[in-house]
Formats: structure tokens, sequence, C-alpha cells
């Protein structure tokens, strides 16, 4: 068996898989970098995967053994020739730790390049742990200190996760997780951001979590009141609100603004309205919402000043930020994983990350109601619970010196009923059992 064939009939059920569960066509290796010799040996592969003839490139750590430990028998690839078993070398804390040595040691081997920030401090002894629970990436705690992420589907170019970050904490921005260093390859003149090393937020709990116990404390309530419940999440949405008004402020500054000429909105309706008919094509019980949402666009279109836009998170939700002791961080800024790069990368009305954040708590308010729940009181409660934060929220980024979201509503509007119909899409195809969470809100909008 040749170490594609090996690599074919792993890489399919993998979660970050882009065609997870179907065939796989057209696999080739297209770089192998030897990161350790002997047993156990690491090697760094970019592996190239066709799905409906579309190319997708994967990042590999593969490590080497020829008697794979219990620990590690769950990670197991396959034969790799001479004797030897492949697995996922990033379950390996003996193996991992050469990562971070190279790092701090601002190492080159082979096309790829390992760089650490200016005074950054790496505990290279450091073991690491594999977190759960993403999909599209996989990150390695290191001790208490620091997380990488690697990147498993690549994109070349520079990454937003990297360059917003590093630039914000250049700024003495305390709403990010300060980058600690990177691991990066070039191929014909552009850059390639493998994986991204940053300040581990301790004792931090991420707002989907916050807001879920929130929304729990609501419901075992006699008499359910968002404004009364002994977990009201308002004061924190607040200080979220703010918090993401400066984020936008330092990216601004960072990064620099501009404006789409008069007219834009039009072709921004235009856009919306696309994908709300692609939308409908797809998911059929969207129909009894179609005119609503068209109303919201043909109001977008008929706006006719400039557009102010930025540089903006991309894909913001309560999932996406960090409660510490000392307040609101953001993370995961490279976007919609499955967008092009150079859109992930462009400028956009800010509002685009409000109505984001405003879609999450709905989310949060909606996702433990039993399925077509007898009480309406609960319902009544959620409806409350979600308008209440999404208050807070506007409010805080007003004040923070953010531009009111609730004084241009048509623009958010319009933003907001685009993310449902994003999500609508999304839930259909992945998780069925949750798309009742956007229809439901789309009943109260």
């Amino acid at each position: 068996m040749t170490c594609e064939e090996t690599l074919a009939g792993w890489l399919p059920e993998q979660r970050w898989f882009a065609g997870r569960g179907t065939r796989t066509d057209a696999l080739a290796i297209q770089s192998e970098t030897v990161l350790a010799d002997g047993d156990p040996g690491l090697r760094h592969l970019i592996v190239s995967a066709a799905h409906d003839g579309r190319p997708v490139s994967y990042q590999l750590l593969i490590g080497l053994r020829a008697d794979l430990p219990a620990r590690l028998a769950h990670m197991a690839i396959g034969p790799w020739g001479d004797g030897l078993t492949a697995y996922d070398a990033l379950h390996d804390h003996d193996l991992t730790r050469l990562l971070l040595a190279a790092m701090a040691a601002h190492q080159t081997i082979g096309p790829l390049r390992f760089c650490a920030e200016p005074g950054a401090e790496l505990d290279t002894g450091a073991e690491s742990i594999v977190l759960t629970g993403e999909q599209s990436n996989t990150s390695l705690l290191f001790g208490e200190d620091s997380i990488l992420k690697v990147f498993r589907r690549l994109s070349p170019g520079p990454n937003p996760d990297l360059e917003i970050p590093q630039a914000l904490a250049r700024l003495g921005s305390g709403h990010v997780a300060r980058p600690l260093g990177w691991i990066d390859t070039s191929s014909q003149g552009e850059v390639t951001v493998l994986g991204i090393l940053s300040t581990y937020l301790r004792a931090a709990t991420d707002g989907w979590t916050l807001a879920a116990t929130s929304v729990r404390d609501l419901y075992a309530a006699e008499e359910p009141s968002a404004a009364e419940a002994g977990g009201d999440f308002a004061p924190e949405a607040h200080r979220l609100g703010a918090a993401t008004a400066e984020v936008h402020r330092d990216v601004a500054r960072a990064f620099g603004t501009s404006e789409l000429p008069p007219g834009s909105a039009a072709e921004l309706a235009g856009q919306m309205r696309a994908r709300l008919d692609e939308a409908l094509a797809a998911v059929p019980e969207l129909g009894p919402y179609a005119g609503l949402i068209a109303a919201a666009y043909s109001d977008l279109a008929k706006l006719d000043g400039p557009l102010p836009v930025q540089r903006v998170h991309g894909d913001y939700h309560l999932g996406q930020v960090m409660r510490t002791q000392t307040g609101w961080v953001l993370i995961d800024f490279e976007g919609e994983p499955a967008r092009p790069l150079a859109e992930r990368r462009a400028r956009h009305p800010a509002l685009r990350d409000v109505a984001g954040m405003l879609r999450s708590f709905e989310y949060a308010a909606r996702h433990q109601l039993p399925p077509e729940t007898e009480t309406p009181v609960l319902r009544q409660a959620a409806r409350d619970w979600a308008h209440r934060n999404q208050a807070a929220f506007c409010a805080g980024y007003a004040e923070a010196g953010g531009a009111d979201p609730r004084e241009q509503a048509v623009l958010l509007r319009a933003f907001t009923f685009d993310k449902a119909v994003y999500e609508v899409v999304y839930e259909a195809r992945q998780r069925p059992s949750w798309l009742r969470i956007p229809l439901e809100s789309l009943d109260d909008a």
C-alpha cells in the first residue's frame, strides 16, 4: 500500500476534511518535509485532494513509529513503509514540543519557517494536549500558557487570524490574545500560514457557555423574566458591545477605512437577494419568510449614500469571544473558512459583525427550547431574553464610541436577515435538528 492509499482511507473520516464521508479523488502529496528522523519520526505533509473536481490543500503532521503506544493507538493512520505505522502526530506530545522548539529558535526547515514574536518567551518543555470542539482546525494547549492553532485546510496569502491580532496587540489592545509565534511556508512568492501560537486565556469562559447558563437559569424560574433572572446576561452583553466597538476602532486604525460609493447599497442588496434565491432552492422551509426578507433587501437597495467599510471579524458570534477576569477577548479572526481569502480580508460595513452577534443571541435564547414546545411562557421568555441582550449589546457599542447600530436600522436589518439565511442553509445541511432555531426567530422578526 502506498502512502497516498493510506491517506485516502484515513482523510475522509476526519471532521475537518471538506469531503468527509465521500470518495476522495486525485489525492497527491504536494510536499513532504522531515522534521525529525528516527523513531518516533515526524513528517510535515501538504496534501491535495479533489472534491467535486475542486482541489483542496490540507496540512498533516505525521508521526512514524514501529510500535504505537496504547495512548496513540486511536490516532493510527496506517502503514507507511519499512515496518512503520503513521499516526496523527498532533496527539503526540513527544513530537509536538519540537514545533515550539523550532519557533523559539527561529528555524527554517526545508520550505517551513518557524517564527516567534519579539520578546515572546516559549516554554519548549511544555507538554501538549489536543483540544476538542473544533471542526476546521486543530488546537493544542501547551501547559497553561500557550495555544497553537494548526490550520488543516490551507489558503495561500496573509491569514487574518494572524495579521489582525498582531496589529491589535501592537496597538496595546486588551481585547485579543497576544500572538507568540507562527509557522508558515512560501510557494511562488506567496506565503501560507500553517499555524499560530497565541497566549492561552486561563480561567476564561466562552460567551456561548455564559449565555447558555443565563438562559438555563431563566427557564428554571417559576415566572421567567429576562430582567429578573438570577443569571441576567445583559450587563455582560453591554460590556461585550463596548469591547466590539473598541476592536472595530483599533482595526480601523491599523488597517484603514474607506467608503463604498453611492449606489453600493443596491449592489449589496442584490448579492443578498442572490443568496436568498439559492437558499430558497435548497431549503423549501424558508419559503414562508421570503417576502419578509426580500422586503428588507429592497429597503437596503433604496439607500443612496456612501457606506463606510473596514476590516471586520467576519464570523462573529458568542463562541468567538472569551470572558476573562479583566474583560472580553475576541478570538478566531480568520472569518468563515469556506469563503475565499480575498473576501475574508476585504473591507465590509462594521454592522456585519454586529448582525452576527445579534443573531447569536437569538441562538443562545432558543437552542434549549424543546421542539414545538407547548409552553408559550418559555417561548416568550426566549424572545425577551434575546431582545434584552441585543439592546444591551447595541447600547454598549454606542457608548464606547461606535455608531449606534439602532440608528442604522435598514442596513442592520438586512445584514441580520442575510445571516439568518446563511444559518438556515447551514443547519439544513449540517444540523437538521437545529433548523427550527433560525426559522422560529424569523417568526418574531
